[in-house]
Parts: C-alpha cells; structure tokens; sequence
C-alpha cells in the first residue's frame, strides 16, 4: 500500500496544500517519512488525514467557479466503526460546500471495502449540494453492491458507466465535463 500515490499528474493544476480555500491548506508531506497507517499498513504519505484510521484522501482538484471537487480515496470506507462518512462529511465536503462546491466527484478505485451503517450523513450531503451531485466513480464492484444494500446509491451517482471511466486520460476540466454528460444523460 506504501507504493499507492494519490495522482499527481494534475498537482501543475492544483495542489490542496497551496488552495487557500482547501481544508489541506499549508500541509507539508514528505516523501520518505512514512507515518500513517491502514490496519498496520503504511500508506503514501501524499494521502490527507481526515479523522479516520482507515480512510484517507486527496483532494485532486478543485474549481470554485464551475463548483466542482475531485477527490481520490484510499483504505477501507467503515461507517459501521469508523462513521467515515462523518469525518468526510465534516472535515472536507463541509468545507467545500462553504465555499461553493456542490459537485462531488469521488474517485474509489483504491477503496478496498465498504462497511454501511445509516444513510444519515449520506441524506445531509446530498440536501447540502441542492443543484449538485456526489458522483461515486469506478468504485471496485463489491464496494458498490455493498453500496447499494445500504441504499446509499440513491444519493451518489454510481455504476455503469461510472464504473469503468479511464479519468486518468482526462484533464479536470473534461473529467468533470463527461461526468456531468453521464448524469444529464441519466436523469433525461
């Protein structure tokens, strides 16, 4: 897990530690001292603490104009001992709701399990963003069935073809601009 990097192909972009407005505002991360842990599993040291021992993230980019964030996550998403979504909720999508993003994109390809317990920080987030979106993207298969028993599919975009997009080979801008396509696409 060590050799897990949030993405960073984009920090020419953007960078969350340099983002006034980022809850990541003024970190400094080194590239050799290891220190957070999953399950006795050191992680990159790239990947933002957000409260919970098992879930980390990075925020990949973020436009205030067009009112959208990116995020990538990594470890095991545990509402169930954890509440991780408390912390997602409170130390980050709070914060950027406050300064007007209310597009959620949530890259969880490195997201190894799901653990639900119930929907309530789910419900607040997806009345908090009105004409907004949670978008779970490319989300590993048993992460969105489990996902989907705890109903939590009906607040966050997810599956089809939100499973499979190579947003690597995107930039932010045209990432945010196919997922949009996608949802407009859904809801017509």
């Amino acid at each position: 897990m060590q050799d897990i990097e949030p993405y960073y192909n984009w920090e020419s972009l953007y960078n969350s530690a340099e983002d006034e407005l980022s809850p990541f505002y003024g970190r400094e991360y080194s590239e050799f001292e290891y220190v957070n842990t999953i399950y006795n599993y050191y992680i990159h040291p790239q990947w933002d603490y957000i409260g919970s021992p098992t879930l980390y993230i990075k925020i990949l980019f973020a436009d205030y104009i067009q009112g959208y964030a990116i995020i990538e996550m990594i470890g095991e998403w545990n509402d169930a001992i954890n509440n991780d979504i408390m912390f997602l909720k409170r130390e980050v999508a709070d914060l950027l709701i406050a300064e007007g993003i209310n597009k959620f994109i949530l890259i969880g390809e490195n997201v190894l399990n799901f653990h639900v317990s119930d929907d309530s920080y789910y419900e607040e987030w997806f009345n908090d963003v009105e004409d907004g979106w949670i978008v779970a993207l490319n989300f590993r298969e048993h992460v969105i069935i489990e996902m989907e028993r705890g109903n939590i599919d009906y607040y966050l975009g997810m599956g089809g073809e939100l499973d499979t997009v190579e947003w690597r080979t995107y930039n932010p801008m045209q990432l945010f601009e196919r997922i949009e396509k996608v949802l407009t696409k859904r809801l017509n």
